[in-house]
C-alpha cells in the first residue's frame, strides 16, 4: 500500500467548449503536457475534418498555487493537475457534451473572435450555466485579425461577450485573448502559441478545491476502453461519485456483469486508490473491451435501470418550441441519451382546486416530490409567473423512455430537440430538472403508475328537457346512448337556475338522466319550465297556449352543468368530485 502521507496531486476538471471550428482542440493541444489514452481525437473521421468527435482528455501540471494551499489544509496536496476535458462542438454531438460536462469544476468557453458568438456557443453556455459554477472566457484565432486593427477587434468582442454574459450565472466573469495555433491547424508547429501562459496563470488564480467526497456508492463515466496483452482490459474515465480501491468488485451496469479491480493508474502513475473527480484508468480481467468504449461503472446494485421517471422540470428560456405533454424528446440522463414521451403536471394545494395555486420553483425546492400529493394535468408546460409574481410555477413531469435507461439517483436531466435543424440558428435545448422517482418494473403502468394522483378536469353539459315533478327533472345531451350511466350516479350538477341536484339514474335508453334537485325548482325555474303536458287535451286555446310555452322552453333552455375529474392512472376510471 502506498504511503498515504506522500505528496498528491490535486485533479481539477476544466471542460473545453464552444462552436464546432473555434480551435477548442488546438488549445488543448497547446495547454498540455501530457496527453491521456482518449485525448486528441482518436476517431478517423475527426482526423479527417479537424474536429473533436468525443470526450478528448488531456492534462498539464503546475506547482500548487499558494491559495489553494492554504485551502487544503493538512491535505498534502504538492501539485495541480488540470485534467482538459474537450468536448466536441458538433451540434449533432451535443449528447456528448452534456455527458463531459457532469464532471466539470470550471468551463473554458472557446469563442472565435472573429465571429462571436454562434448558435452552438450558445448552447455550450446553457450547458455550462446548468452543470458548472465558474467559466473564463476565450477569445480565440486573435492570429487572424489585422495586426493594425487587433486591439480594437478585442476590445469589441469582449465587450459583446461581456453584454452576452450579463444576465448569466457567469457574469463579469475573466476574459481572455489567445491564438491557441497561429496560422490554423494546417499551419506548421513553428510558430509559438499566444497568450497561453497568461492562460495558465489565469487558470491558476481560478482554481479551487473542489468538493470531493469519497463516501457513497462508486459512478465513474467512462469514455474509453482498450486492451493491453498480458494485462488484461483497461477502462478509463472520471469518477463522478464515491471511491474506488485494487481489488474490488465494480458492476457494468449496460452488461449486468461484474469485473474485479486489478490495478489502478492515475495518468500513468500507478495507485492504490482513487476518488470522486479523479481521472483514472481501471484495469480489469477477462472483459471484451469492445463492449464498452462509453458507458459507466459502478458499485455492484447501486445503478437503477428504469423504463420510466419523474422529474422536476424548468424551460430553457431560449428555447423556442412548444412543450406539450404527449411529445417526445432527447432526454439526456447520466450518461445516456434516449428517446422519452414526456407528460407535464402540477400540484393542487389543499383547498384549492383546478391546479391554481402553485408553488413557485423557488419556494418548493426541485427534488420535493410525494406521491401522497394532489396533481393536476397539464396540457403543456405552464410559463410566465407563478401568483405574487415570483418565478415560474413548480412543475414536474412522466418520462416514459423508449428504452430502459441506467442512471444514479438524483441525477441531471437535460431535454432537447436533437432531431431540430443542426444549422438553424436556434437553441435546441429545451427543459432541465433532477430524476425525483425512479420506475424500474417494466409493467410500471400497472404496478408504479395508479400512486401517482395526477386529475384531469372533465366538464359536460347537457339541458333540461321537462320536468317531472317539483323535485325531479329529466335531462338530455348530457352522455352518449352506450355511457354507462351508472358510473355517474350520485355525481352533483348545477342547473344555469342555479339549483343543486344529483344524477339518480338514466331514463330510457338514449342517454337520459333522471336528476333529483333536493331542494325543489325554483317558481321562476317552474315557469320557465312550465311542462305543457298538463294542459293537452283542454281546448284549442290551451293547446296554442301550450305549443307558445314550448316554443318558450326552446327558445331559453335550461342548461345542466357537470364537472368532475377522473385520475388519469387510476384503474378503476373512478369520476371524482371536490
Amino acid at each position: 500500500m502506498a504511503d498515504s502521507s506522500l505528496p498528491k496531486t490535486l485533479n481539477f476538471n476544466v471542460g473545453v467548449l464552444g462552436h464546432v471550428d473555434s480551435g477548442k482542440t488546438s488549445l488543448a493541444r497547446a495547454l498540455s503536457s501530457t496527453a491521456s489514452t482518449a485525448a486528441f481525437d482518436k476517431n478517423p473521421q475527426s482526423k479527417e475534418r479537424g474536429i473533436t468527435l468525443d470526450l478528448g482528455f488531456s492534462a498539464f501540471t503546475v506547482p500548487l498555487p499558494e491559495h489553494l494551499r492554504q485551502s487544503c489544509g493538512d491535505r498534502l496536496y504538492d501539485s495541480l493537475q488540470f485534467t482538459l476535458v474537450d468536448c466536441p462542438g458538433h451540434a449533432s454531438l451535443i449528447r456528448t457534451i452534456i455527458g463531459g460536462a457532469q464532471i466539470i469544476d470550471l468551463m473554458i468557453l472557446v469563442v472565435d473572435v472573429v465571429k462571436g458568438m454562434q448558435t452552438q456557443t450558445a448552447e455550450c453556455l446553457l450547458i455550462g450555466q446548468l452543470t458548472c459554477s465558474r467559466m473564463i472566457v476565450i477569445l480565440n484565432k486573435t492570429d487572424m485579425l489585422p495586426s493594425d486593427k487587433k486591439q480594437a477587434a478585442i476590445d469589441k468582442m469582449t465587450k459583446r461577450m461581456h453584454k452576452t454574459l450579463e444576465n448569466t450565472r457567469f457574469k463579469d466573469c475573466p476574459i481572455i485573448a489567445v491564438a491557441a495555433k497561429p496560422g490554423g491547424p494546417e499551419a506548421p508547429d513553428t510558430d509559438e502559441p499566444q497568450g497561453i501562459t497568461e492562460l495558465i496563470d489565469l487558470l491558476k488564480a481560478q482554481a479551487f478545491l473542489p468538493r470531493r467526497d469519497p463516501s457513497g456508492s462508486l459512478l465513474m463515466a467512462v469514455d474509453h476502453c482498450f486492451s493491453i496483452r498480458g494485462q488484461g482490459t483497461v477502462i478509463t474515465g472520471t469518477i463522478l461519485q464515491g471511491s474506488l480501491s485494487v481489488n474490488e468488485t465494480v458492476e457494468i451496469p449496460a452488461l449486468k456483469v461484474t469485473r474485479k479491480v486489478k490495478s489502478v493508474q492515475m495518468f500513468r502513475k500507478p495507485v492504490p486508490s482513487a476518488m470522486q473527480g479523479d481521472r483514472v484508468g481501471v484495469c480489469v480481467t477477462q472483459f471484451d473491451p469492445k463492449l464498452l468504449e462509453r458507458g459507466v461503472i459502478c458499485t455492484p446494485g447501486s445503478l437503477q435501470t428504469l423504463y420510466a421517471a419523474i422529474i422536476s422540470v424548468q424551460k430553457i428560456e431560449y428555447y423556442r418550441g412548444a412543450l406539450n405533454s404527449r411529445a417526445k424528446f432527447h432526454i439526456t440522463v447520466g450518461h445516456e441519451t434516449v428517446m422519452a414521451r414526456i407528460s407535464f403536471f402540477n400540484r393542487v394545494l389543499p383547498g384549492k382546486e383546478n391546479g391554481e395555486c402553485r408553488p413557485t420553483s423557488q419556494e418548493q425546492s426541485a427534488s420535493s416530490f410525494s406521491f401522497d400529493w394532489e396533481f393536476h394535468h397539464l396540457d403543456e408546460f405552464l410559463t410566465g409567473q407563478a401568483e405574487g409574481g415570483r418565478g415560474e410555477p413548480q412543475q414536474w413531469a412522466l418520462l416514459e423512455f423508449e428504452r430502459p435507461v441506467t442512471c444514479p439517483p438524483l441525477c441531471l436531466v437535460i431535454g432537447s430537440r436533437l432531431d431540430s435543424d443542426i444549422h438553424g440558428n436556434t437553441c435546441r435545448l429545451a427543459f432541465h430538472g433532477k430524476l425525483l422517482e425512479g420506475f424500474e418494473d417494466k409493467n410500471y403502468t400497472e404496478t408504479a403508475l395508479p400512486r401517482l394522483k395526477i386529475s384531469k378536469d372533465k366538464e359536460k353539459e347537457g339541458s333540461v328537457e321537462r320536468v317531472t315533478d317539483d323535485y325531479t327533472v329529466i335531462g338530455r345531451n348530457l352522455f352518449k346512448k352506450e355511457t354507462n350511466l351508472q358510473l355517474f350516479v350520485g355525481l352533483k350538477v348545477t342547473l344555469s337556475t342555479g339549483e343543486t341536484g344529483s344524477i339518480e339514474g338514466g331514463f330510457g335508453q338514449s342517454g337520459k338522466i333522471k336528476i333529483r334537485i333536493p331542494e325543489g325548482l325554483k317558481e321562476e325555474t317552474k315557469q320557465l319550465l312550465c311542462s305543457s303536458s298538463k294542459k293537452k287535451g283542454k281546448g284549442g286555446a290551451k293547446n296554442e297556449s301550450s305549443k307558445s310555452e314550448e316554443t318558450k322552453l326552446d327558445a331559453q333552455p335550461v342548461t345542466i352543468h357537470l364537472n368532475f375529474k377522473r385520475y388519469i392512472y387510476d384503474p378503476h376510471k373512478k369520476m371524482v368530485q371536490s
